[in-house]
């Protein structure tokens, strides 16, 4: 009986050009490994002194501004004539005391100083390492404004101010009339009543009747009056609505000389009328 023949699969040689390939490709490999080893350490390195200056600085800023570096020393306030420095300076030392200046809250500062009396806006600023700058635009009175506690001062957008302690050369009398209930025309009338005070003031100066001026009654806008005097007494004046600083120009006139005997005048027509004492 006939034996099987064995099956023999013979295996290809590599080509030469693949060989080369293979060969090419383990120096590259070999190459790149070499390069990578000689980078790692540098790179770990620079790595390691990069996160040290991290810790480092932030260390040296949390000392810093927990140390007396940043501690207030100096605080400069600018534009004020009339507004507290004192005040405004105790506001900053107050809310920078544990904060210094680096930490400070600048809107914080601001906001409570725009609450002091005559201040209107307000900028702070930081002067490192250790200051405080504030500049303040203030509010200016616009009139004297007899109230139920007294006489106060009063800007053009009718916000009051303070109390009126000493004479205003720049405001010689009073408004009398100001609604201080809380209803919401009130601010609308007191804006009325002001712009008519300063229309009088501007008539009365240019009138130079200033100084015989004591106050005026706005109460209501459509009736004004106002007080004057003459021979050291005080005589009531009803005025025209129109013509403010005429009216109150021809009553003056009128009553030359007859303080003491007249009570009132109705200065609305062409001509004052006179009212007599015991009439």
């Amino acid at each position: 009986m006939a034996k099987a023949k064995r099956s023999t699969t013979k295996k290809k040689a590599p080509s030469p050009a693949r060989s080369r390939s293979q060969s090419v490709r383990g120096i590259r490999r070999s190459a790149a490994a070499k390069k990578l080893g000689k980078w790692a350490a540098p790179l770990v390195l620079i790595v390691g002194l990069l996160i040290g200056i991290g810790i480092f600085g932030v260390i040296g800023y949390r000392t810093a501004t927990a140390s007396g570096f940043f501690a207030v020393r100096r605080i400069e306030v600018r534009g004020v004539e009339r507004a507290s420095t004192d005040d405004i300076k105790r506001v900053v030392a107050a809310n920078t005391e544990k904060t210094g200046v680096w930490q400070a809250d600048l809107s914080s500062i601001r906001e409570k100083i725009e609450k002091l009396p005559f201040v209107r806006s307000v900028s702070v600023s930081m002067v490192l390492p250790a200051g405080i700058r504030i500049n303040i635009v203030e509010r200016i009175p616009a009139a004297i404004v007899r109230v139920s506690s007294g006489d106060v001062l009063v800007d053009n957008e009718g916000v009051i101010l303070a109390p009126a302690a000493k004479a205003e050369p720049a405001l010689p009398f009073v408004l009398r009339g100001w609604d201080e209930s809380k209803t919401e025309k009130a601010p609308t009338e007191n804006l009325a009543r002001l712009k008519m005070y300063r229309k009088m003031l501007d008539e009365a100066h240019d009138l130079g009747i200033t100084d015989r001026l004591k106050e005026v009654n706005f109460g209501d806008t459509r009736d004004p009056a106002a007080v004057i005097t003459d021979a050291g007494k005080l005589i009531v004046v009803t005025l025209a609505k129109d013509n403010l600083g005429k009216s109150l120009k021809s009553a003056i006139e009128a009553v030359a000389g007859k303080g003491d005997k007249v009570r009132s005048v109705n200065a609305m027509g062409i001509s004052p009328i006179l009212e007599y004492l015991g009439n």
